[in-house]
């Protein structure tokens, strides 16, 4: 019985203007301030929070009334914002 041929596959090349461009500059580690950053902003947002329900709306701020509350959590949401950041 004849041996059948072998068949060879080519190798695939992705066309070249799809290739991603892998720079040194994406590969860089975070810089340190930035989950410092974070982590104080996640902590002040909490603090905000906290003195707010506490002192039954009369601090931090009374004339912002529930504004306040937007400051708590706005604080909180820009931590999450650098922490998409981080590497």
């Amino acid at each position: 019985m004849p041996k059948s041929e072998i068949r060879k596959k080519k190798v695939y090349t992705p066309p070249s203007d799809v290739l991603p461009s892998s720079s040194t500059s994406d590969k860089r580690p975070s810089p340190v301030w930035l989950p410092v950053t974070a982590v104080a902003l996640i902590a002040a947002g909490i603090a905000w929070l906290v003195v707010y329900y506490l002192s039954e709306t009369a601090y931090p701020v009374a004339a912002w009334g529930y504004w306040n509350l937007a400051v708590g959590f706005g604080a909180m949401v820009a931590s999450l914002a650098l922490l998409s950041k981080w590497r």
